[in-house]
């Protein structure tokens, strides 16, 4: 007869092992930081005394778990942030290569006349993910905010990247993957695709500039 006590126990997928190790760790990082660590209270005029060791260790595995915790395609439905962005199983991901105008820019189409280029993007990559589903993204590194930079395909296949540039929904980014979609900018620049029907386009740093 088996012994309960030692039954084999399930311990979850790697995304759930992972998350129990982060809150773990940054758990203990918040407290050695808040408390000094695990040490008598110091007398007054002392510096406190923080176990860096200990800290540095932690960090080190924090690290090195975030490295480890997506190795692999991510699939699912995917909820649209913004023209460059996207979110799967709570997951953000940077479309890599390519650079979407904000939610709330602006641009002015043929007439010189304002609409929201931001809003339009966001609607257009919504629509193509959604018109084949599932959505399958392949991850080359995080980005400076932590998001998950890859590649992005629709159930047939089709690139999300490659076709929010040479649709004019976004632009090639040339400090990611060596400006990979510059030949699909310009055709949709020789065509007035997208942002490029009008005489200026929206840039991340400010409302609307020249072209």
């Amino acid at each position: 007869m088996k012994d309960a006590n030692h039954a084999p126990r399930e311990v979850g997928s790697p995304r759930e092992q992972w998350a129990g190790w982060t809150r773990m760790i940054g758990s203990r990082i918040a407290a050695m930081t808040l408390t000094g660590g695990p040490c008598r209270p110091q007398a007054r005029g002392r510096s406190p005394w923080f176990p860096t060791r200990t800290v540095a260790m932690a960090l080190a595995l924090l690290a090195a778990a975030g490295a480890t915790a997506q190795t692999g395609p991510i699939i699912g439905d995917a909820f649209v942030v913004d023209g460059d962005t996207i979110e799967i199983a709570g997951e953000r991901i940077q479309l890599s290569g390519v650079d979407a105008p904000e939610d709330w820019q602006f641009c002015l189409d043929q007439t010189g006349a304002d609409y929201r280029c931001g809003k339009e993007s966001s609607l257009a990559l919504d629509a193509f993910l959604s018109a084949s589903r599932p959505t399958r993204c392949e991850f080359s590194g995080r980005d400076r905010y932590g998001r998950y930079v890859g590649t992005c395909f629709r159930a047939d296949g089709k690139d999300a990247n490659r076709w929010m540039v040479e649709s004019g929904y976004a632009i090639n980014r040339d400090n990611h993957n060596r400006g990979l979609y510059a030949a699909a900018q310009e055709v949709a620049r020789s065509i007035g695709a997208g942002m490029w029907r009008g005489h200026r386009r929206a840039e991340r740093s400010g409302p609307v500039v020249e072209e």
